[in-house]
């Protein structure tokens, strides 16, 4: 089995950044391989354009993150929360990746079947809470199974330590917590396909 980490920041001291190293770390000492995207593999990511997509296809970026989606079982997202909702470059990673590259491929291939996980973590007092509203909506609006269990962590500009993990022991649980829903529900679905 296999766990994509997606985080929906590229900013270099994103609190959502160290999220998805811990949820990445978690998981591999649970025995699942991981793959870890990192902010170098969202940069190059234009804004989705019908017009680009017409005229070239899918760029080069978006067809090898979308490769990476298709071939991991389970996904979790750590989201930032901008005003209320989810941020331009997770939403923009998402739709593209959304995105068929020829008419015989499958609507949504690189979403539908797979489990995901959420987590935020966010300077205000709902950490990021409001933002994983939209991300669970869109979602399951494309065929994701998303565990009911998530994490948000609120006030996190105080909430790791210098070396990026998190000080709560009870926020550290909930994020193991997640992570392992994730995996045990896709690999169940995976044993009765």
């Amino acid at each position: 089995m296999k766990l994509l980490v997606l985080p929906g920041s590229i900013r270099k001291d994103s609190y959502n950044l160290k999220l998805a190293a811990l949820a990445a770390e978690h998981a591999r000492q649970a025995g699942v391989e991981v793959d870890l995207v990192t902010p170098d593999d969202l940069r190059p990511i234009p804004l989705y354009n019908g017009d680009l997509e017409e005229a070239e296809g899918l760029p080069a970026a978006v067809k090898s993150l979308k490769q990476r989606f298709i071939a991991a079982q389970a996904i979790v997202l750590a989201c930032p929360e901008y005003n209320s909702s989810i941020t331009p470059l997770l939403k923009n990673t998402l739709d593209w990746v959304s995105r068929s590259e020829t008419d015989e491929e499958p609507s949504l291939a690189a979403y539908r079947g797979k489990v995901a996980g959420l987590l935020s973590a966010s300077p205000g007092g709902f950490g990021g809470m409001r933002g994983l509203v939209t991300v669970r909506s869109m979602l399951g609006n494309i065929g994701v199974l998303v565990v009911p269990t998530q994490l948000a962590v609120p006030k996190a500009y105080e909430a790791f330590d210098d070396q990026g993990a998190l000080k709560e022991p009870r926020q550290q649980k909930s994020l193991a917590g997640v992570v392992d829903e994730v995996i045990r529900v896709a690999k169940a679905l995976v044993a009765n396909a």
